[in-house]
């Protein structure tokens, strides 16, 4: 490849935006420790809260799964075996940072603080996104591809106008490297040297598309150079990995150093959603290499093996994952209160005529409806 002298924007060597060529690994699957003379291991307080993070994650995914089976929801996205992306990029983040997550990303918007049965609302059917995004810094879940990235970038320029310290993660898939979205929102993030950290977790599978109908790259991050932005690789079921890499950004846009573009390998263990057969597209054989990689698994095997995780404290997060997953039961097996007006309600912070007109004519046939039923009762 001919070599250049001349730099991408704001001065940075074009090498020092290329992603390793191994994706970055802290702990290997037998839970032992690969030393990494670039990111440091994180500490051992953090890493407990990432495995309780991991043990409520998965017990929620599960959950979740027999919710959609039993009919209380209608469509679950599971993250079985992406936990460690999840619960790292809560646990990055800082109380005033912003999290834009996808419909995949159920268990980062609950580890963000957002009650698993809010979280939920969306994935039942239900109005709007279920909880309020201002209170948890957790912009509404979306089913589009890659448009959240816009919205994403948009916030952190706002942000950045207003001399904020914030830093929005904006979380997405393989498959939504291949929309204009992502593009878009890559190279206004770069040329406005927005506080930004874009998250591919590349699961190898777009519904049934795999990474190699996606593109042509040596990875994903390898586009980064591209928009003049750093990229890095890092082992999607290493959470210490992905604590020491997603940290670094984090710090690094915070301190005005711009956007950066991590990609994680992982793999989507389950259907892409309970309307998808996966059988049709991948191997048993291929499904049951990466149930090897397991990242709770991993970590359990880590800190078990140094002292820091004992049967006790295995049970006290096992009994905590299942209050959880009892809560959410509970609550969706609730039949919900519905008002009618809350179609209106909050559309606007200031209800317009037209919407007060839509709403008086929906009260005026439900009305007539409840009229015309209490008579054929008589």
């Amino acid at each position: 490849m001919q070599q250049t002298t001349s730099s991408p924007a704001h001065g940075a060597d074009p090498r020092d935006l290329l992603p390793r060529d191994v994706p970055v690994r802290l702990i290997d699957e037998t839970g032992a420790v690969t030393v990494d003379d670039g990111y440091p291991m994180p500490g051992d307080d953090l890493l407990g809260r990432a495995y309780q993070g991991l043990v409520e994650g998965r017990r929620i995914n599960d959950q979740a799964n027999a919710l959609v089976r039993q009919g209380r929801l209608a469509v679950y996205p599971s993250s079985h075996g992406q936990e460690a992306c999840q619960v790292a990029a809560s646990l990055v983040l800082g109380a005033h940072d912003w999290l834009f997550p996808t419909y995949r990303d159920s268990v980062a918007v609950i580890a963000r603080g957002v009650s698993p049965a809010d979280a939920m609302v969306l994935l039942k059917g239900d109005w709007h996104s279920g909880y309020d995004p201002r209170e948890h810094r957790v912009a509404p879940q979306t089913t589009p591809l890659a448009t959240q990235l816009l919205h994403a970038v948009g916030f952190a320029q706002a942000a950045k106008h207003r001399g904020e310290d914030t830093v929005v993660l904006a979380m997405c898939g393989d498959g939504s490297t291949s929309e204009g979205d992502f593009h878009e929102a890559m190279n206004f993030a770069a040329v406005f040297h927005l506080p930004v950290v874009f998250f591919v977790q590349n699961n190898e599978f777009a519904i049934s598309v795999p990474l190699s109908r996606q593109t042509a790259a040596p990875s994903l991050a390898h586009k980064a150079i591209g928009y003049g932005m750093p990229g890095q690789r890092v082992d999607g079921n290493d959470v210490a990995a992905l604590l020491a890499v997603l940290g670094e950004a984090v710090d690094r846009a915070r301190s005005g150093g711009g956007p950066t573009l991590i990609e994680a390998h992982t793999y989507r263990m389950q259907a892409h959603t309970n309307a998808d057969d996966d059988t049709r597209y991948r191997e048993r054989a291929e499904v049951q290499a990466w149930a090897e990689r397991d990242p709770l698994l991993r970590l359990r095997a880590h800190l078990t093996s140094r002292g820091l995780l004992d049967e006790a404290r295995e049970q006290e997060l096992a009994d905590g994952a299942e209050t959880i997953a009892a809560a959410l039961r509970d609550a969706l097996n609730a039949d919900a209160d519905l008002d009618p007006e809350d179609l209106f309600r909050h559309v606007r912070s200031t209800r317009s005529p037209q919407l007060d007109e839509q709403w008086h004519q929906l009260r005026d046939e439900i009305e007539r409806s409840g009229s015309a039923t209490a008579g054929g009762h008589r």
